[in-house]
């Protein structure tokens, strides 16, 4: 066996180290030409509010004045509202309240949503503002926003997946709801001139004279979506709807008044202005 000095065995160790160096730092396999991609920013919000709580007292017994008529134990109880089932309360969150009054019955519900992206190119704003788009447009109003086609992640938010919430009885069909047909955006009139189109004017309906619509200044987008009784239905039922978003959270108010006697017919104006002004003020709770 040939004998090699302990000189040459090491210079010969420190020349191979220094050619697979030079191959790592010269060769084709080099990561050092790859453009860094930075992540997209996450959205504003970490958290949700507890949402039973949302809602000030003082304002419940406005857009719940049946409650005024119970005693003292059943009016706290009502005022607590009672809390949608979800199985992540960072992401989704929501509460329902319910009055019984001799005119009326009014009902009321928030939905809060925290979008969160899991696409380091998306950011979480982004990813809200397609949701929200997608709202928009099943309230059958324009959007200013792109929905793409749906993925597999809209899927299951779609499906109530993504957020973890189970349906809430209360709320009934949520997704039919936001899919009915709103008032045509060209009809006769629109009220405080919100309205994205037609004419200011008269109408013999309430109804006709407030159409469903985007909102100014309301949060980064919104929308109102007004739904009186069904055609041929003997029930005086009228629900408004308001969904506005902040950065990465979407907000969804829905205030409904069903009158006692089917020949009464519910104030649709006053409706509209107070689920904007809950809604108005939830932006504001969120931006504290």
């Amino acid at each position: 066996m040939a004998y090699v000095p302990g000189v040459a065995l090491l210079a010969a160790l420190v020349v191979g180290c220094s050619a697979g160096a030079d191959s790592n730092a010269n060769g084709t396999d080099s990561k050092a030409g790859t453009p860094t991609v930075s992540p997209a920013p996450p959205g504003k919000y970490l958290t949700l509010p507890a949402p039973c709580r949302a809602v000030p007292r003082s304002t419940l017994k406005d857009l719940l004045p049946g409650a005024a008529e119970l005693p003292g134990d059943q009016q706290d109880k009502v005022f607590r509202g009672s809390a949608a089932v979800t199985y992540d309360t960072d992401r989704k969150v929501g509460c329902n309240w319910k009055a019984d009054g001799p005119n009326a019955t009014r009902s009321l519900s928030i939905d809060l949503e925290r979008v969160v992206s899991y696409d380091p190119a998306v950011s979480d704003d982004d990813r809200a503002d397609t949701v929200y788009a997608k709202k928009e447009k099943a309230a059958g109003l324009s959007s200013s926003a792109p929905a793409g086609p749906p993925d597999e992640k809209d899927k299951k938010d779609e499906a109530g997946e993504g957020s973890g919430k189970a349906k809430d009885p209360a709320d009934g069909d949520a997704d039919a709801t936001d899919s009915a047909d709103p008032s045509p955006s060209g009809s006769d009139s629109a009220s405080s001139g919100e309205s994205t189109g037609g004419t200011p004017g008269s109408s013999s309906s309430p109804e006709e004279a407030l159409p469903s619509r985007i909102l100014d200044n309301l949060g980064d987008a919104a929308f109102l979506q007004d739904l009186p009784k069904k055609a041929g239905s003997t029930a005086q039922h009228h629900t408004v709807s308001v969904v506005f978003r902040t950065s990465n959270v979407v907000v969804t108010v829905r205030y409904t008044e069903q009158p006692a006697l089917v020949t009464q017919v519910p104030d649709g104006k006053e409706l509209q202005e107070k689920a904007q002004a809950l809604a108005r003020k939830l932006a504001e709770t969120l931006s504290e």
